[in-house]
C-alpha cells in the first residue's frame, strides 16, 4: 500500500533511522529555520519539532532532504519509472475487437486505478471553521531579513477557470495579517496563468492552501507536469494508486483528503501588494515586487495535525533532492520529444533553473543545437538559463567529466550561441530585467568535417585490451 499521509510517512522515516524528534521548546523565529539549515548543509535527518514555543502542533522539516528519504516516501528507487508511466499512457492504443480490448484491460486497469477518488470526508475535514487565522499556525521566519513569516511548502491548488483541469503548485506566501498573505506566484506558474484568466473575466480566483498529504502528492505539487495534466492525476500516476479527494467547505474546490491542514480562501488580482524581501533559493534576497493578495475565509484540519515546512537559502538544501527526483522522472519524457538524448542533469548548485546538461548519440551536424533549441521550448525548461551538450560517453553527472569535455571538444567561438531578450526565471538574480534576460548554449560535442571541424580528430587515451587483462589478473598480487 502506498503511504497514505505524513504521519504514516513520520512512522517510515523514523523506522528507518531517517527522523529525529526534538523535545527542547524551540521558536518559529529565527531558530528552527537555522536548526534545519544545518541539518541540511551536513546531510542530517528529517526533524520533527515537538515543542514549539506558543503552538500546540508539531512542526515537521527536512522531510525530504535525502534521495533515500524521497526513495521511502514516493516507495521506489528509479524514479524515472514515474515519467515511463505518462510516457507509456500517450503511446497507448485503442483497441479494436473484444479479444483485443481483453488483452487491454491490465493496462486500462492501471490507469484508472491512478485517478483521484472523491470522498464525502477524510481526515482532514475533523476540524472545520470558517474563523481561521494565520496565527493559529507555527510559521516560520527564516532570515533576519526577511519581510516577516512565510508558508514554504504550501500546496496552492487552483483549477484552470475554463477547462476545470485541477493544479498545484508550491508558491511561498508572506502573511500580512490574521487573514491576509500575499501570493509569489512568479508570472510563469500555472496558478498565475489560472489567476490571470480569473482577472480577465473581472473575478477573484478560489485557492486553497494544503500542508501535507501523501508524499506522491507534495511531490507533484512541485513537479513541472505537461500542460493540460491534472496534478492529482499525476500524484496517482506517481503512487500508482489514486488520491481521495474532499470538497473545501468555503469555496468550490477539491483538496487532498489526507492532508493536514486545508487554509481555503480566494485570490483577488485588484488587491495587489508588496512582497518580500524573502531569502531564496537561489542564496540571495529577493527584493519586493508586487503580487497579489490572499485572503482566508476558512480551515480544515486534522484534530492532531503536522506542520510541515520546509527552509531555501543558498544550494544545497533540501529543495535540491526533490529537484533531482524532477530530473529523474522527466528523462523519459524528454527522451519522448528528443530521442537522441541519453542523459539529463541540473546540478544542485545551479538551483535547477540556472543550468543543465544533456548528453546526446550524435548522429549528424548541428545536432547538439537543435536540441538547446528544443528543450528551450519545453515549459518550464525555456526558463534555464545555460545548457551545455555532451556526447554520450560522458556522465553529465560527473563534473569534472563535463569540464573535460567542454575544455577538449568546444571552441569558445565556434560552439558558444548566447541568445538574447528570452524568458528567465523570475528569480534570476543576474537578469538585466526581471523576467527577461539572456540563455548560453554549449555545445560541448566531438566535432566533425561536416560541421567544418577540418583537423585530424584526436583518438581518446585509453588503455589496451592486452594490458587491462594483463593487470586485472595479477591485481591481487601487487599487494595494493
Amino acid at each position: 500500500m502506498a503511504i497514505e499521509d505524513i504521519h504514516e510517512f513520520v512512522s517510515e522515516l523514523e523506522k528507518k533511522g531517517e527522523l529525529k524528534r526534538v523535545k527542547t521548546q524551540v521558536d518559529t523565529d529565527l531558530e528552527i529555520a537555522e536548526i534545519l539549515r544545518r541539518e541540511m548543509y551536513s546531510n542530517g535527518p528529517a526533524i520533527l519539532f515537538e515543542n514549539v514555543k506558543g503552538f500546540d502542533m508539531p512542526v515537521l522539516g527536512n522531510a525530504f532532504g535525502s534521495m533515500k528519504r524521497l526513495e521511502i516516501g514516493l516507495e521506489m528507487t528509479d524514479f524515472t519509472e514515474i515519467g515511463k508511466r505518462i510516457a507509456d499512457m500517450t503511446k497507448m492504443d485503442m483497441p479494436s475487437g473484444i479479444l483485443n480490448k481483453i488483452k487491454k484491460l491490465p493496462e486500462l486497469s492501471k490507469m484508472t486505478a491512478s485517478f483521484p477518488k472523491a470522498e464525502t470526508s477524510g481526515p482532514v475535514t475533523e476540524i472545520t471553521s470558517s474563523n481561521a487565522s494565520f496565527d493559529d499556525l507555527p510559521i516560520l521566519k527564516s532570515w533576519q531579513n526577511d519581510a516577516g513569516r512565510f508558508i514554504t511548502l504550501g500546496l496552492v491548488a487552483t483549477k484552470h477557470p475554463e477547462t476545470g483541469v485541477r493544479n498545484l503548485g508550491v508558491y511561498r506566501m508572506q502573511i500580512i495579517d490574521k487573514t491576509h498573505a500575499s501570493m509569489h506566484w512568479q508570472k510563469h506558474k500555472r496558478g498565475a496563468h489560472h489567476g490571470d484568466i480569473s482577472k480577465d473575466r473581472g473575478e477573484k480566483i478560489p485557492v486553497a492552501i494544503i500542508i501535507g498529504g501523501e508524499p506522491a502528492t507534495i511531490f507533484s505539487s512541485i513537479a513541472p507536469v505537461p500542460e493540460g495534466l491534472d496534478k492529482y492525476l499525476f500524484a496517482g500516476i506517481t503512487r500508482k494508486e489514486g488520491i481521495k479527494t474532499v470538497k473545501c467547505k468555503t469555496i468550490d474546490l477539491d483538496v487532498p483528503a489526507n492532508a493536514e491542514i486545508v487554509l481555503e480562501g480566494y485570490v483577488d488580482p485588484a488587491d495587489i501588494r508588496d512582497e518580500g524581501p524573502f531569502g531564496d533559493h537561489t542564496g540571495y534576497y529577493t527584493p519586493v515586487e508586487p503580487y497579489p493578495t490572499f485572503t482566508l475565509t476558512g480551515i480544515m484540519r486534522r484534530k492532531d495535525p503536522i506542520y510541515v515546512t520546509t527552509v531555501v537559502g543558498k544550494p544545497i538544501l533540501e529543495d535540491a533532492y526533490i529537484g533531482k527526483v524532477i530530473e529523474r522522472s522527466f528523462l523519459p519524457l524528454i527522451q519522448m520529444f528528443h530521442p537522441e538524448v541519453v542523459d539529463f542533469s541540473m546540478p544542485a548548485a545551479g538551483w535547477f533553473q540556472g543550468f543543465a546538461i544533456i548528453s546526446i548519440k550524435k548522429r549528424y551536424p548541428g545536432q547538439a543545437n537543435k536540441v538547446m533549441m528544443g528543450l528551450w521550448g519545453m515549459g518550464q525548461l525555456s526558463l534555464t538559463k545555460m545548457f551545455v551538450v555532451v556526447d554520450e560517453d560522458i556522465n553529465v553527472h560527473d563534473i569534472n567529466d563535463v569540464i573535460w569535455a567542454i575544455t577538449t571538444r568546444a571552441d569558445a567561438a565556434r560552439d558558444t550561441t548566447i541568445i538574447n531578450n528570452t524568458p528567465t526565471d523570475t528569480l534570476d538574480p543576474a537578469s538585466p530585467l526581471v523576467n527577461l534576460g539572456s540563455k548560453m548554449g554549449i555545445d560541448a560535442t566531438q566535432k566533425t568535417r561536416e560541421e567544418g571541424y577540418e583537423r585530424e580528430i584526436q583518438q581518446p587515451v585509453k588503455v589496451d585490451a592486452k594490458t587491462k587483462s594483463l593487470v586485472d589478473a595479477k591485481w591481487s598480487d601487487y599487494g595494493l
